[in-house]
């Protein structure tokens, strides 16, 4: 396993992330290395896919350096139960260090897009009306 960049949350801190006590508890539930496949971890980016009740496993990202969230399964709940257990898995030591799975190294390249680009938005001097 490698050394993420930040240190593993305490339980307590990943639950304090949950909406409510019912995200909180399922996420618990998600927190075993059976659930994941794929899983990893890399600097500040956590990804794996879970099974859920569909034909295709939920794909779920964490940017820990927000924490920002992203999970393919249709809880209106942000974060959802997935990202939740996702992390209780990462702060047990239990996610393998690697290369980001492409799906997840998708997502973070729209954030920092979109993060760079809110940056020039607002470095730009105002244009006259």
């Amino acid at each position: 396993m490698s050394t993420p960049t930040i240190a593993p949350w305490s339980t307590e801190q990943v639950t304090a992330l949950a909406p409510d006590k019912q995200v909180a508890s399922a996420g618990l539930k998600l927190a075993s290395p059976a659930t994941w496949s794929d899983a990893g971890v890399h600097e500040a980016l956590v990804w794996g896919s879970a099974a859920g009740s569909g034909k295709r496993p939920y794909r779920v990202c964490v940017d820990l350096s927000g924490p920002a969230f992203k999970c393919s399964c249709p809880s209106r709940k942000f974060p959802c139960k997935h990202a939740i257990g996702l992390l209780h898995l990462w702060s047990r030591g239990q996610v393998a260090g690697g290369e980001p799975a492409a799906f997840a190294a998708e997502w973070l390249e729209g954030r920092v897009k979109r993060a760079q680009q809110k940056a020039a938005r607002q470095e730009a001097p105002d244009r006259p009306d």
